[in-house]
């Protein structure tokens, strides 16, 4: 498996066109973009983990029913302080650098009371995000890089700490009807107490005299105090409806201690992540338009979540849907060393991690003081969901199960904070990356598969044909790693109502295992 996922990429810099079988829909214009790690070792140095290997961008071009490919570097610090050293230089999540330019940096941090947590890598290897008419290669530290998504040009880096008041933040923002984005991040040390913070870049944002950054006009919308001052919580995304946030305070938390401490203890950053399987998990709802949140306290049972998958309300209920695991396991899956075993002893070993679980909570948003303890608030007739009133006027939450199986969640973005029925995904059978895309559908809580066993697939993404009416009226896109060496790469179309395939359009080049991407519509690409 590691011949798949821990080889080094290669580029592809100017497009290549692809041999099309089928037919790719004439309304099909645009560009996808898509980020994920792509090398793995630099000299005679590696790194440990998948989720350290410096970001290689791609992308697939369709244009009139052809589709073009081409694949560069993300052109990072890190990644040019890597490739200048020929060996292995700026720390990441699994893997500890020695001797590490960050060093002064992680020894201004070893106090708690110092005045900023350490300086991360820029290896942003995450996703692709849109601030105003920007787009940048994103992960979850303090920096971002701006790229060209036409020519996958790195334009430069920028520092969200000169604009807004966070240490770390996330690659999966929500973007509304008017084109404005919201992020979430967190101000750890050097902003005063301790918090999460919600933003807010307008979609006017950029400046088309490029005299201001596009951050530069960044708006808090609310802040957040942590429940515990050295241990906040983790996330990697957040919910949002017509008028809240959904935040999901998880009992998979960050030690901030071990993590200023951690390269004079010798552990790597993904060891500063701890499960606490005897806390409870927090349910914030915060009003996205005065920033002010929901006073009362809704709460479950403890459990880590990475992805959302949508929110919306409904009769004085906020729903929110996102995919949980019983426990903090799945990043050891992505180790190298685990990743270079056999798939069948792979695939024993691994069944140890739990399972990802599509969960359904409902939080009534007003509940009345006299309800008598005990009492299920939830009065949508299409869930199991609970929530429930305690003695101390808290609600305690349950959640109803959608579907088991499933990650890389992707939807109809037009849906996006609206009630909806549909969701894609990637089918997990005891693989870190499977070869099933599903669509699942809500209502009748059935699914359809489409399945190759002689490929791998990345995060299947939504395109709605013209003018659609019905919810799943569109195709989905997918990126696919061949594992026959005879068979070449492709990009992967299918009917979204069906799963049917319609078309694939395959590049004779090197093509990389990725996590997340975003399309560009050729009108926003002129």
């Amino acid at each position: 498996m590691d011949k798949v996922f821990a080889k080094n990429g290669t580029e592809t810099p100017e497009p290549v066109k692809a041999e099309v079988s089928g037919t790719v829909p004439e309304w099909l214009q645009g560009t996808l973009v898509r980020n994920g790690p792509g090398m793995f070792s630099v000299g005679d140095t590696a790194y440990k983990h998948w989720f350290d290997g410096m970001a290689l961008l791609h992308s697939f071009t369709f244009k009139d029913g052809d589709v073009y490919y081409r694949s560069k570097f993300l052109k990072s610090d890190t990644f040019k302080k890597n490739t200048g050293a020929n060996r292995i230089v700026v720390s990441e999540f699994g893997t500890m650098a020695y001797p590490d330019p960050c060093k002064s940096i992680f020894s201004k941090a070893f106090s708690y009371f110092s005045n900023a947590i350490p300086d991360f890598t820029d290896n942003n290897l995450v996703n692709i995000i849109r601030y105003g008419e920007d787009y940048y290669a994103a992960s979850e530290v303090n920096y971002i890089n701006q790229v060209d998504p036409h020519t996958l040009e790195t334009v430069g880096r920028v520092n969200y700490r000169n604009h807004i008041a966070v240490n770390l933040a996330t690659a999966h923002p929500h973007y509304d009807e008017e084109g404005n984005t919201y992020n979430m991040g967190t101000a750890i040390m050097g902003f005063g107490r301790p918090k999460y913070m919600i933003f807010k870049v307008p979609a006017n944002a950029s400046d088309k005299d490029k005299k201001q950054p596009t951050l530069s006009k960044v708006e808090q919308v609310c802040s957040i105090p942590f429940r515990s001052a050295l241990y906040p919580s983790y996330f990697h995304s957040f919910g949002m409806t017509e008028n809240y946030i959904v935040f999901v305070e998880q009992a998979f938390k960050l030690d901030i201690l071990r993590l200023a401490t951690a390269y004079f203890r010798g552990v790597n950053w993904g060891a500063c992540l701890t499960y606490d399987k005897d806390d409870v998990t927090i349910f914030h709802l915060i009003d996205r338009h005065t920033g002010k949140a929901i006073s009362r306290k809704f709460y479950g049972d403890p459990f880590v979540v990475f992805h959302h998958i949508n929110s919306y309300e409904e009769n004085g209920h906020v729903v929110f849907d996102l995919i949980a695991y019983k426990d903090s396991n799945l990043y050891e899956m992505f180790y190298i060393e685990n990743l270079k075993q056999d798939t069948d002893k792979f695939i024993e070993n691994n069944k140890i991690f739990s399972p990802p679980v599509c969960q359904r909570f409902v939080l009534p948003i007003t509940v009345d003081k006299n309800t008598p303890v005990g009492t299920n608030l939830v009065t949508l007739e299409d869930t199991s969901a609970k929530a429930v009133t305690q003695n101390d006027g808290s609600v305690f939450c349950s959640p109803d199960t959608l579907f088991v199986g499933l990650e890389l969640p992707q939807i109809n973005y037009k849906f996006n904070t609206k009630k909806y029925r549909y969701f894609y995904g990637s089918r997990v059978e005891w693989s870190p990356h499977p070869n099933k895309i599903a669509k699942v559908d809500i209502v009748t809580r059935t699914h359809k598969i489409w399945t190759n066993d002689e490929c791998y697939i990345s995060e299947p993404i939504f395109v709605a044909s013209p003018d659609a009416v019905e919810e799943d009226d569109g195709v989905l896109l997918s990126s696919i790693v061949s594992l026959n060496p005879a068979k070449p790469n492709f990009m992967l179309i299918l009917n979204a109502k069906t799963l049917e395939e319609i078309a694939r359009a395959e590049v004779d080049v090197s093509v990389h295992m990725d996590l997340h991407g975003y399309f560009i519509p050729q009108k926003d690409s002129n």
